[in-house]
């Protein structure tokens, strides 16, 4: 699949124009998802802003998941996660949007980023014992999590664990940074009023290029 291309106007605002991709993490394409709204919101915010974007939506894609260390070394990334990882080396910023489940990002989700953040591509190749250089510096990115629990309560209760996890040992592995972090909780009972306000928030981050 060759993500989708939403180009952007010349900036008016102070603001750089940037090179965003989005990764819709959500792994059930059937229906639209708060997630897929939020994802929506951001990219009309970021066309408006002058940015261009790309959008990769992982449930729409066909990929074995990883079995082995020696598959996640030599094995050549599988064809249709190329544009995947083409979309990622272009980027300056990513932001990657999931839903929480059993307190962590869907397992679709995480096969998709062993898939494509491989030696040779997320990090240098190295010899035995020893971590090669990170490949993928330069890039920043956000993390949007929804969740049907307060976002308090896994912020502080759960510790969030897998997010720190996310964050520390899969981007800032390969060098992604700095990233930043949006939790949307409670969004099975949301109203139009809340909704509408969240929306309007990834509008102004979308805008904003951040």
């Amino acid at each position: 699949m060759v993500p989708s291309v939403v180009p952007g106007r010349r900036c008016q605002a102070e603001h750089m124009s940037r090179r965003i991709l989005l990764l819709q993490g959500h792994p059930d394409a059937s229906t639209v998802h708060f997630g897929h709204s939020l994802a929506q919101a951001y990219a009309r915010g970021a066309q408006a802003g002058g940015h261009e974007v790309r959008v990769i939506r992982i449930a729409e894609l066909e990929f074995p998941l990883l079995r082995s260390k020696a598959a996640w070394d030599a094995q050549a990334v599988p064809a249709v996660l190329q544009p995947a990882q083409d979309a990622i080396q272009w980027a300056d910023h990513i932001v990657l949007f999931f839903p929480l489940w059993l307190g962590g990002m869907p397992a679709l989700t995480r096969g998709f980023l062993e898939q494509v953040l491989r030696p040779g591509f997320a990090l240098a190749r190295s010899s035995p014992g020893h971590m090669g250089a990170t490949l993928l510096t330069g890039r920043s990115a956000r993390i949007v999590v929804t969740m049907g629990m307060p976002a308090l309560v896994y912020r502080w209760y759960f510790r969030a664990h897998s997010l720190k996890a996310l964050e520390r040992n899969i981007l800032g592995f390969v060098g992604i940074a700095p990233v930043q972090e949006t939790l949307v909780g409670l969004v099975e009972s949301m109203n139009d009023v809340q909704r509408g306000q969240w929306l309007r928030r990834f509008e102004v981050l979308g805008r904003e290029g951040r």
